[in-house]
């Protein structure tokens, strides 16, 4: 005679719970696991430089930077006028918002010099980076 053995499951409510909470715990991981990333991504990205934009002018005028390393260029508007920033040399132009600022990724850059100027202002606003 053969005996056949029929396993009913039951699951209770709590058990539930805990099955939905564990699933819901994955996108938090995963935001926690990514909260590293900007920080990694900016050590890896190199480093920044601050140009600012007052009086229609770019300062400071002259940028020395690393050649050879991934650069940020964050641009910070002062003035009550929108500017662009542009650069034919880099291959990079950006409208930067009045009291504003833009960030700029460029590089690696060869050593030598790059022009950039504030294509709205360009009589005053001239500027270059200098890689080194």
């Amino acid at each position: 005679m053969r005996t056949i053995t029929i396993r009913i499951s039951h699951t209770t409510r709590d058990e539930a719970t805990v099955k939905k909470s564990s699933f819901a715990a994955i996108p938090l991981l995963l935001i926690a696991l990514g909260a590293g990333l900007p920080f990694h991504e900016a050590a890896a990205a190199g480093d920044t430089f601050t140009i600012a934009i007052k009086d229609h002018r770019f300062d400071p005028s002259e940028l020395e930077v690393p050649a050879g390393k991934k650069l940020k260029l964050v641009i910070k508007n002062l003035d009550a006028t929108p500017e662009e920033f542009e650069s034919h040399e880099l291959k990079r132009e950006k409208i930067i918002a009045a009291k504003g600022q833009a960030t700029i990724n460029i590089g690696p850059l060869k050593p030598g010099t790059y022009k950039f100027v504030g294509e709205f202002h360009e009589s005053t606003a001239q500027g270059r980076i200098v890689a080194k």
